[in-house]
């Protein structure tokens, strides 16, 4: 278990307010995130320690994940204060009955959370946070591209409503300040990418809330997870 510092913190924070608006990033965000409280020398009572697993989890070979910082790549993932998200969005193999078939993904988005179909009567579930009211992706889809730290780039619509995204016109490169966080997961739907994504993201504090233009977030090392356990070609349902 990690105790995030202060600087690790507000550091997250303080990049996140300064991302662009895309179909997978805030538009506007009520209120501000709750900051974690302090002990009297200065150390944020959040922590790493994330919700432990349900027996159910040794059936499925699902073993914890962790949420320190740690390397991915040519890039450092942070910590992730799972002490500040509510426990019903933390990771969890729970009961779920199903028809659908074992690798499919559901989408709750009135619970804010993602399944994965394990067998007929079990699933891996994750917190997510959704897209606000009107922005919502519904409907069905299927994953045809995975990417690793994927770049994040504005659309034309995003930099003529804030001209200052016109400097990631080109693309954001991937990194810890990227949207799309380190791991994203391109969904298509109607036969197109419609612009939606089940990806990362560095506002983990937002997890569980009604906050994207549409795509779907994860925990980093959540999204780092399932990404490991899905391929392109994968069905997507919102229920």
């Amino acid at each position: 278990m990690t105790l995030i510092n202060r600087r690790g913190f507000l550091a997250s924070a303080s990049a996140a307010s300064l991302l662009g608006l895309s179909a997978c990033e805030t538009t506007q965000i009520a209120g501000t995130p709750d900051a974690p409280r302090f002990t009297d020398d200065g150390r944020p009572i959040a922590t790493t320690r994330a919700e432990p697993l349900s027996p159910l989890a040794e059936r499925f070979d699902i073993t914890p994940i962790s949420y320190e910082e740690r390397s991915d790549g040519a890039h450092t993932l942070p910590a992730t204060g799972m002490s500040l998200i509510p426990p019903q969005f933390h990771r969890q193999v729970v009961e779920y009955p199903s028809t659908h078939r074992p690798g499919t993904i559901l989408v709750q988005n009135s619970a804010r959370h993602l399944f994965l179909i394990l067998d007929e009567s079990h699933a891996l579930r994750y917190g997510i946070s959704v897209g606000r009211e009107g922005r919502t992706w519904r409907g069905r889809g299927r994953i045809y591209r995975r990417a690793e730290w994927p770049t994040w780039t504005p659309t034309a619509r995003m930099i003529r409503e804030d001209p200052s995204l016109s400097r990631f016109a080109g693309g954001m490169p991937g990194g810890p300040r990227n949207p799309l966080g380190a791991r994203a997961l391109y969904l298509q739907s109607g036969g197109r990418d419609q612009g939606y994504r089940i990806h990362g993201t560095p506002e983990y504090w937002l997890i569980g809330q009604y906050v994207s233009s549409g795509c779907i977030r994860m925990v980093n090392q959540d999204a780092l997870d399932l990404y490991g356990r899905v391929p392109n070609g994968t069905q997507v349902l919102t229920i």
